[in-house]
């Protein structure tokens, strides 16, 4: 049985970590990090090593909230 897509996030949301699955011409990228904005259909999501990805909100195929990112080994 094949899982559902689904946008689970809001503008609501901004400053939790959430996960996005988006249709690119290649077909589909993910990115996982903290949603920082959320203006005019236009998403900023900063990733664990700084780095913000902006994605068109109609490109989106599937988003939800996640929890915080587990403690890399080595780091404390």
């Amino acid at each position: 049985m094949a899982g559902r897509l689904v946008v689970a996030i809001t503008s609501q949301d901004i400053g939790a970590r959430i996960t996005t699955r988006r249709r690119v011409p290649e077909g589909f990228r993910d990115t996982v990090g903290i949603l920082v904005s959320w203006e005019d259909g236009l998403l900023k999501i900063q990733k664990r090593d700084g780095t913000v990805v902006e994605i068109r909100e109609e490109s989106l195929v599937a988003a939800k909230v996640v929890p915080a990112a587990p403690p890399r080994p080595g780091r404390m």
